[in-house]
């Protein structure tokens, strides 16, 4: 969502989604792999940038979508977040 803004930098994504440098370069050399993000250089960083227009549309379903489910996804309990282990009486979670 946050290249749907315009470009940016690795470092910028990474304030953003909160991993590690490498793990979001990483993704941005897949996600350029498969012609949907695109890079320009900038001095010695790159921005990055949207290839697709139609990406868009796409982001913004898929937001609506999560809005509408989420929390239905979240609760499943073949997918969802798994629950923390209660505590044993001893307050160990072993």
């Amino acid at each position: 969502m946050r290249l749907a803004q315009g470009e940016a930098k690795v470092v910028d994504l990474v304030g953003c989604v909160g991993l590690a440098q490498s793990t979001v370069s990483a993704h941005l050399s897949c996600l350029r792999d498969c012609g949907l993000v695109d890079s320009r250089p900038q001095g010695r960083a790159s921005l990055y940038f949207l290839a697709r227009p139609e990406l868009l549309d796409l982001l913004s379903s898929a937001e609506h979508l999560l809005a509408a489910t989420g929390e239905a996804v979240d609760l499943c309990p073949t997918y969802g977040t798994p629950a923390a282990p209660a505590p044993d009486r001893d307050g160990d979670n072993r």
